[in-house]
């Protein structure tokens, strides 16, 4: 009796053994390899599988997800032998579960080697500026050769970063001095233009003041021109009529003539500032008598009027 129930109870659980080895369940993101006696035969894709037990078995468990590398940081001599430090990450999904499997040991240990060879090759070919200023570049040269590289691994680098490029102190504060230096330049240039600019501005501005200087002197000497002209006009007229009375043998006219002028003279001396004493030579005398010219003029036209309006009184005579 006793025998019996440990046989059954020995077949139970070889049953049961049997049957969890032969009910597989992959879990989602994940591929699980499928081998015979120790040979690939498939991958099981998630979801609910079932396998011969003892004949099949799981090879290898795969994530079939994005994942994250971080590459050490590690010393980097560049172009110019400048030592930097350089570490990044790399982002990467396997497409091929099998080649992932069996095609490379150990796969995280071998994409940090290759990034590292790649990232020592890339900025090795940079100088100091260049490694710092044109990361874009570097990422880009990074994921094109390590692309390329693990694709028989059945991989897929979507993307890698150069986390941190650091150069040793003394480069940091030769870096800073040279970046100080450099602001001082551009502000004493920005100084330097902007006085060109002031001076520039200023002497644009003292032209533009001296050519309407200029034109005011001209407007005004070309309207003082004019006026002399029209002076000149008026004196001639006058000079032309003075004359044609003396032709006619109106002597009274040239006494006018020079009496007007003598009344201006005097106009001028009296308000000349500087003159508080008028001394007249004896000549003057027979100037001074041509001023009654005027008044005799002025009777003559007094009697002229005085005739006419009693010409214009007297009725005229009826014939007869």
């Amino acid at each position: 009796m006793f025998p019996t129930v440990l046989f059954s109870l020995i077949l139970g659980f070889v049953a049961v053994v049997i049957l969890f080895k032969a009910v597989r369940m992959v879990p989602q993101g994940y591929e699980w390899t499928v081998e015979r006696f120790g040979r690939y035969t498939h991958t099981m894709s998630p979801g609910l599988h079932f396998l011969i037990p003892i004949v099949y078995g799981v090879g290898r468990k795969v994530n079939m997800m994005e994942q994250v590398l971080d590459v050490p940081s590690q010393e980097v001599i560049t172009k110019d032998n400048a030592a930097v430090r350089v570490d990044g990450v790399v982002f990467f999904q396997v497409l091929d579960a099998s080649k992932a499997a069996y095609e490379v040991a150990n796969l995280e240990v071998a994409m940090i080697a290759l990034v590292q060879t790649n990232i020592r090759t890339v900025i090795g070919s940079m100088d100091l500026d260049e490694s710092l200023s044109q990361r874009e570049v570097i990422n880009a040269q990074l994921l094109n050769v390590v692309d390329q590289a693990t694709n028989p691994w059945g991989m897929k680098v979507n993307r890698i970063e150069i986390r941190d490029i650091q150069p040793p102190r003394d480069l940091l504060d030769a870096m800073a001095r040279q970046m100080k230096a450099e602001r001082e330049k551009r502000a004493q240039i920005l100084e330097a233009e902007g006085s060109r600019q002031s001076e520039i501005l200023r002497a644009e501005g003292e032209k533009q003041a001296a050519v309407l200087e200029a034109e005011g002197r001209k407007e005004a000497a070309f309207r003082d021109a004019e006026a002399r002209e029209r002076l000149a006009e008026a004196e001639a007229k006058a000079t032309a009529m003075v004359s044609d009375a003396i032709a006619k043998g109106d002597v009274q006219a040239i006494n006018y003539f020079i009496a007007q002028k003598y009344v201006e003279a005097f106009k001028e001396l009296a308000t000349s500032p500087n003159q508080k004493l008028v001394l007249m030579p004896m000549e003057a005398s027979g100037v001074i008598g041509s001023i009654a010219g005027v008044a005799e003029l002025a009777r003559e036209a007094f009697a002229k009027q005085e005739e006419k309006k009693t010409t214009r009184a007297v009725p005229p005579r009826i014939g007869g």
